[in-house]
């Protein structure tokens, strides 16, 4: 499969002191990629530098265009959308209002088909349709997120944690529909997640970041059977 996101010497940081070194990673169409880490190893830094929320040097291709430099929001006109750690939906707007919000810069004519289409992805929302966001449970919140940002009709959506704070049957819950959505949609995946093991259920590729550096990359499968790096660096 051709490569959806490319990073080529990926360096970023927020200050002088550069928090990543010289990234090389991808994601196919279609595809599923992993960050894994430990806390402060640089994973969700990537996906802000991805999306243009960082300083960053080096090259990063989306769709084969160089979006380096770029700001924020002409990266997301060209088919890319971010759930951010902590979720980020509008609390004190109704599910329905959020994803008016996700569907209000598109001027297609599929708007309603894909609301339906979220409502089969997610059936809880459909039954909180008039609820106020800040009501819902945190699983619930987690979905009414990834929704809206799939209302973009993002080519490649950017997932950073989607499992934290959750209960772990919501968490099971969450990541079956992520898996139905990769089948059924065909969006590319960046996911940063510390379940390793449930990454890696859904990748196709994983890399392992430590410092802010790539130690370990490889096909999703092979670093799960691993076990000298599932004892190092994945904890389980």
């Amino acid at each position: 499969m051709p490569a959806l996101l490319e990073a080529k010497g990926l360096t970023a940081g927020y200050g002088a002191a550069p928090v990543l070194h010289g990234l090389d990673f991808e994601v196919e169409e279609g595809g599923v990629t992993a960050l894994l880490g430990a806390n402060g190893a640089g994973k969700t830094t990537t996906l802000r530098a991805v999306c243009g929320m960082v300083r960053t040097t080096g090259e990063i291709r989306l769709g084969g265009q160089s979006i380096a430099g770029r700001a924020t929001e002409d990266i997301a006109r060209l088919g890319l959308a971010h759930v951010p750690d902590g979720r980020g939906t509008f609390m004190e707007l109704t599910v329905e209002e959020n994803f008016r919000l996700g569907a209000y810069v598109r001027r297609d004519r599929e708007v309603q088909a894909d609301f339906e289409r979220m409502w089969e992805w997610f059936p809880r929302l459909r039954q909180r349709w008039r609820q106020q966001a800040g009501t819902l449970s945190g699983g619930e919140q987690q979905m009414l997120a990834i929704a809206r940002a799939l209302l973009l009709r993002p080519r490649l959506l950017l997932l950073d944690e989607p499992s934290f704070g959750l209960a772990p049957l919501i968490v099971q819950e969450i990541f079956a529909i992520m898996r139905r959505i990769r089948e059924e949609s065909g969006v590319g995946i960046l996911l940063v997640e510390q379940n390793a093991n449930l990454a890696l259920e859904l990748a196709d590729r994983a890399y392992l970041l430590e410092t802010g550096r790539i130690v370990v990359a490889g096909p999703a499968a092979e670093l799960r059977e691993d076990e000298a790096i599932r004892r190092s660096y994945l904890g389980y």
